[in-house]
C-alpha cells in the first residue's frame, strides 16, 4: 500500500523520506521512475551523506550549512546562514562589523545558495528551487518556485531577475510589481549553471556552466529574447566550470572557476576575447573573486581558506593569507572595501583589517 501511495506525495515529503535512506536504497529508488530519479539527483539530498562521509566536523557560524554567500554595501554586510540571510550593520570600530544582525530574512526550506542585493530588494535562490524577494523597506516578501533543482546562482538589475540552476536552465524573471514572479524566458543551457551576471546596460546576460558538455562554459544571451548571442573562448578543459563572474563595466568581465584561472574578458562587440589571465599557483579551484574596479582583485581558493590579492599589472599575486589550517575549507565568497576584507568559509566569517597589518579576526 505504501509503495502505491509514494508517487502521490509532494516533492518536499518525498525528499524528506528519501533523506532517511542509505545510498544503496537511493540507487534503487532512482530506477523506479523519472520523477524519483530527478528528486534523488538533487544536491540537497546528498549533502548530509557527503558530510557524514567526509566527517570534517566543520560548522559555519554555529550551523552546518555548506555554502555561505556575502554581499556588501556602504552600510551593511549581508551573510547567508543556512536558510537565512542576516544583515549586519558595518561599524567604525576595529572589527568593522557588529556581532549581532539587525535584520534576518528567512523563508527557504533549504540552504540559500546565492543571493543579491538590489535596493530595495534582497533576492535569493535556494536549494529548494525557489526564489524569494524581500523588500527591505516594508518587509514585503514574495516566494515562487523557479527551478526543478537548486538555484545555484542569481542576479538582479533594474526590473529583471536572472537565475541559473543545476537543472541545466537559466531563467529571466520580471521584477515589476504587476508581473512579479512571471518567467519571461527559459534558456536551455544543456549544462549545470554555476554563475550568472547581467550586463550593466541590461542588454544581455552571461552564464557560466559546468563545462561538462560540448559548448563553451561562457555564453552570452540576449536579455530581451533569451536567444544565444555568442560564446566566449574555445580551449576550456572538460570540467573547467565557471564558479564566479562579475562585470567591472559593460565592456569588462572577470571570471574564475575550476581550472584555477582568473580571466579578464574584453566584451566589446569587435573583440569579445580573453585579454588577461592570472593562474592560482597551487592549482586550486577558485570559488570567488572581487575587484575594486581598478587594479586590485581578491580571490578565494578551494583549499585551506587561501585568499590572494592580485594587481592586474602583475602576473603573480601580491599577497596570500591562510585562513583555514589545519582544517581545509574553501573560501566560498569574499568582499572588500578600502579598509576591510570579509571572507566566508564553511565554519566562520573572517575579517581582515587593512589598517592593521595581517590582522585577521574570526566571527
Amino acid at each position: 500500500m505504501l509503495a502505491l501511495l509514494l508517487p502521490q506525495l509532494p516533492d518536499d515529503i518525498l525528499l524528506l523520506l528519501f533523506s532517511y535512506t542509505d545510498t544503496q536504497a537511493l540507487g534503487r529508488l532512482s530506477q523506479v521512475c523519472r520523477r524519483f530519479q530527478r528528486l534523488i539527483g538533487r544536491d540537497t539530498l546528498w549533502r548530509s551523506i557527503a558530510k557524514l562521509s567526509l566527517n570534517t566536523g566543520l560548522t559555519r557560524l554555529g550551523r552546518d550549512a555548506l555554502l555561505p554567500w556575502l554581499q556588501l554595501d556602504k552600510q551593511w554586510l549581508y551573510l547567508s546562514q543556512a536558510s537565512d540571510i542576516r544583515a549586519y550593520p558595518l561599524s567604525r570600530n576595529a572589527i568593522g562589523l557588529h556581532r549581532h544582525p539587525a535584520a534576518v530574512y528567512t523563508g527557504h526550506q533549504d540552504d540559500v545558495c546565492r543571493f543579491v542585493v538590489s535596493e530595495p530588494h534582497v533576492v535569493s535562490g535556494g536549494g529548494d528551487g525557489k526564489i524569494i524577494i524581500y523588500d527591505t523597506c516594508n518587509s514585503f516578501c514574495a516566494k515562487y518556485s523557479a527551478h526543478n533543482q537548486e538555484v545555484n546562482c542569481i542576479d538582479s538589475r533594474g526590473h529583471v531577475i536572472v537565475s541559473g540552476s543545476r537543472d541545466k536552465t537559466a531563467r529571466i524573471w520580471s521584477l515589476c510589481s504587476n508581473r512579479l514572479g512571471e518567467c519571461l524566458h527559459t534558456i536551455r543551457t544543456e549544462d549545470r549553471v554555476w554563475s550568472i551576471a547581467i550586463n550593466p546596460t541590461l542588454s544581455s546576460v552571461m552564464t557560466g556552466t559546468a563545462c561538462c558538455g560540448h559548448a563553451s562554459p561562457l555564453r552570452i544571451w540576449d536579455l530581451q529574447s533569451g536567444q544565444l548571442e555568442t560564446s566566449l573562448g574555445s580551449d576550456f578543459r572538460r570540467g573547467a566550470g565557471v564558479l564566479d563572474m562579475l562585470y567591472e563595466s559593460p565592456s569588462v568581465v572577470l571570471t574564475c572557476g575550476y581550472d584555477a584561472y582568473i580571466r579578464q574578458w574584453d566584451m566589446r562587440a569587435s573583440t569579445r576575447r580573453c585579454v588577461m589571465e592570472w593562474e592560482e599557483p597551487h592549482d586550486s579551484a577558485l570559488y570567488c573573486l572581487q575587484t575594486d574596479g581598478n587594479f586590485m582583485i581578491a580571490s578565494g581558493s578551494s583549499h585551506y581558506g587561501v585568499v590572494r590579492l592580485w594587481d592586474k599589472r602583475q602576473s603573480k599575486s601580491l599577497q596570500m593569507f591562510f585562513l583555514s589550517c589545519p582544517s581545509s575549507s574553501p573560501v566560498y565568497c569574499l568582499r572588500f572595501t578600502t579598509s576591510h576584507l570579509y571572507a566566508a568559509l564553511a565554519h566562520a566569517l573572517y575579517t581582515l583589517d587593512f589598517t592593521s597589518a595581517d590582522s585577521w579576526l574570526s566571527k
